[in-house]
């Protein structure tokens, strides 16, 4: 049995994804042809060997600046109910996930050639430690994307918000396989290795990470978005897409790769990058799109679960304790 479809203002749950996607496409595809058009980028030169002391630890604040501003003066302003056990469920989740993207490959993926920028406090990570900071990115990263997404959907786009709680008890369950996902990770993936293989000055191995990027984020998305489309509320989440890509383009492309506070192994790269902003790999852009859709689809997921009022085996799987 499909997932019900709540009743929500216009445009359908089915059109509203597009037109996320197209609003996307209006601002990325004349980026990227204006900042192709940079044939000799300019390169930054530092004769300081410690040009930002704690820039890495300072700059977390562009997350919890949000967290703080949102958990502790808007929710509670407006008496917005944050859904408590649905949110921390989410983040107990997420946030295991984004760690295991540093313990298991920052050595493969990722570099940190200015411990200056940080407090020099080593966190483990299999085959050598990465700066604590790391860690601290991740978790106050998906929690700036679920406050920042419960309070437009409950507060300032409250309007598009779509009823949950009755539905989800007559909800079957809540795994349902989508296809269309599936095929288009596996369409991604295939098109990053044939871009590495056949366009690049370095063909050796795979883009492994923007292949965990898909993976990681179609995952939720083949498992759940039959479930999850319909209670999306897709202006909230458009907005709080920008609102990351922001924050991560400032955050990479000025501050992050140009002032070496981390870089990336060309090898696992696909090669696509950005001349403009000091050669970004195209990943970069990519791992903040991917993690606020994953993100948002688990929490809406979970917040199904939680209002169903029934046992994960028999929400997530149908699967009732009665059953013999």
């Amino acid at each position: 049995m499909s997932a019900p479809v709540p009743s929500c203002p216009a445009p359908s749950s089915r059109l509203t994804p597009w037109l996320v996607l197209a609003m996307l496409a209006m601002v990325m595809v004349p980026a990227a042809i204006t900042l192709n058009t940079v044939r000799l980028p300019g390169a930054l030169q530092v004769s300081d060997a410690n040009p930002t002391p704690y820039g890495y630890t300072g700059s977390l604040l562009l997350f919890i600046v949000p967290v703080v501003v949102i958990g502790f003066w808007f929710l509670p302003s407006e008496h917005v109910k944050l859904p408590r056990r649905a949110f921390w469920w989410t983040i107990g989740v997420l946030t295991p996930f984004g760690c295991a993207l540093d313990f298991f490959f920052a050595s493969r993926f990722f570099l940190f050639r200015n411990p200056g920028a940080t407090l020099r406090i080593p966190a483990p990570a299999l085959g050598h430690t990465v700066p604590v900071e790391e860690y601290i990115f991740y978790f106050t990263g998906f929690l700036t994307i679920l406050l920042l997404y419960i309070w437009l959907d409950e507060y300032w786009l409250s309007a598009y918000q779509c009823e949950l709680h009755t539905s989800a008890k007559i909800i079957s369950r809540l795994l349902q396989f989508h296809p269309g996902s599936a095929i288009l990770g596996v369409v991604l993936i295939s098109l990053a290795v044939l871009y590495k293989k056949e366009f690049t000055a370095n063909p050796e191995g795979l883009p492994w990470y923007f292949i965990i990027l898909v993976v990681g984020g179609m995952v939720p998305s083949a498992s759940f978005y039959p479930t999850a489309r319909p209670f999306v509320n897709w202006r909230a989440f458009s907005l709080t897409m920008f609102f990351i890509l922001l924050i991560s383009l400032l955050w990479e492309a000025t501050l992050g790769v140009p002032y070496k506070w981390w870089g990336y192994q060309q090898n696992e790269m696909m090669g696509m990058s950005i001349g403009a902003w000091a050669h970004l790999p195209i990943e970069a852009v990519c791992v903040w799109i991917a993690v606020t859709y994953g993100s948002i689809i688990t929490f809406i997921v979970i917040k199904l679960w939680q209002a169903s009022e029934k046992p994960a085996r028999h929400a997530f799987l149908g699967v009732s304790h009665d059953r013999k």
